[in-house]
């Protein structure tokens, strides 16, 4: 009997059309003779929507694959969490009835803030259903920028400098910011909001002026902001997967064409402008390849994770040294994206992976489930 995976995706992150992107790849690289994908889209205005509906916002060549015809058609859905029927029940906008989604396990295919911070975690948590990835703590901590570099610190794990501050002190006392960046960091440095992914909000500031415009973007997109120096190195990027005892990809590296581009951006990353090529394994030693896949688990075990992460690297072009950027734990899952590439490169299809993902979701919900029976019984 097949397993019912509910797909999430979309969102109300600036990480939406990613998400959709990710969704689709998932349901053109899932093993349809074990699983039957349910898709749940969630709209950019954050409305839950209807497997009829949500079938209608996947890439085209992903809508033909999943089979939707035991729902009737609706525009949108609300969702509530019940145990007892092992996941969300659905109300249809044009009725009063309520459907059973009996859904066996999700994937949460949802990039940034509202899918990837713990929020959706908790829902499902409450809804009392595996899910795949980590879960609340570690979902937030790894999403949270400020909190996951001084849980790296805490593991002893060498990063580059930094400074953060909130968005109302910079727009209380901007000079003194400034002033603080230019001192402790110097130029060039980078402006990112604290909690988002995918290279959004993150721009390269030179001088002034151009820190200026970046700690602005930034803060569009988070009241924290975070600012790290600027060095000339190179990106190293590598997959985990697993729960306890993880394991770490061959590590993979974005090769850009143009030297002139400043970093790899948003539209670098996702848009097929031909100006890199993402490249498994990366052009290291062994020596160092293996240093960074004990990083990258030892980054994993850090904020508690589980399921899977993406971990990415600074390799100084001037000293060598290897410092950690930061973790990722629902990493883009698109065809263009590192992780379901870097675990190709090392021997494992994408198809593989999700069936690993969706095991290693039912081990972690029955350990917990174990847990919750013990206290109980305590």
């Amino acid at each position: 009997m097949k397993k019912r995976v509910g797909l999430l995706f979309g969102g109300r992150s600036g990480e939406h059309e990613i998400s959709v992107r990710s969704a689709g790849n998932v349901i053109n690289a899932i093993d349809h003779e074990k699983y039957e994908v349910v898709p749940i889209a969630i709209s950019e205005d954050g409305r839950w929507l209807h497997p009829q509906a949500s079938e209608e916002l996947l890439p085209e060549n992903a809508r033909s694959i999943v089979d939707i015809a035991g729902f009737d058609e609706q525009a949108d859905v609300g969702i509530f969490g019940d145990p007892r029927s092992h996941g969300l029940t659905l109300t249809t906008a044009n009725s009063n009835a309520i459907a059973d989604l009996h859904l066996d396990v999700v994937l949460p295919a949802l990039h940034g803030t509202f899918g990837e911070d713990g929020t959706i975690q908790g829902l499902l948590d409450l809804a009392g259903l595996p899910y795949v990835g980590c879960g609340v703590l570690a979902s937030a901590c790894g999403m949270d920028k400020v909190v996951m570099k001084s849980l790296f610190h805490e593991a002893g794990l060498p990063m580059c400098r930094y400074v953060w501050f909130l968005r109302r002190e910079w727009e209380q006392d901007r000079d003194r910011i400034i002033k603080n960046v230019e001192s402790t960091l110097g130029y060039p440095c980078f402006a990112k909001p604290a909690n988002l992914g995918s290279s959004v909000g993150i721009s390269r500031a030179d001088e002034a002026v151009s820190l200026v415009a970046a700690i602005d973007l930034a803060a569009r997109y988070d009241r924290r902001i975070i600012v790290e120096e600027g060095l000339k190195m190179r990106e190293i990027e590598c997959a985990v997967l697993g729960n306890d005892d993880p394991s770490a990809s061959l590590p993979g590296e974005y090769i850009i064409k143009d030297k002139a581009k400043a970093f790899l951006d948003y539209q670098e990353k996702y848009s097929a402008t031909g100006n890199n090529e993402f490249v498994v394994p990366a052009p290291v030693s062994a020596e160092l390849a293996s240093k960074i896949q004990q990083m990258a688990i030892a980054a994993f075990k850090a904020i508690d994770g589980s399921g899977l992460a993406r971990v990415d690297f600074f390799l100084r072009s001037d000293t060598g040294s290897l410092l950690i950027n930061e973790i990722n734990t629902m990493p883009g899952l698109t065809e263009a994206s590192g992780y379901p590439k870097m675990w190709a490169g090392t021997g494992l299809a994408f198809r593989d992976v999700l069936d690993q993902l969706i095991e290693l979701a039912e081990q972690r919900f029955d350990d917990r489930a174990r847990n919750q029976t013990s206290r109980v019984a305590d």
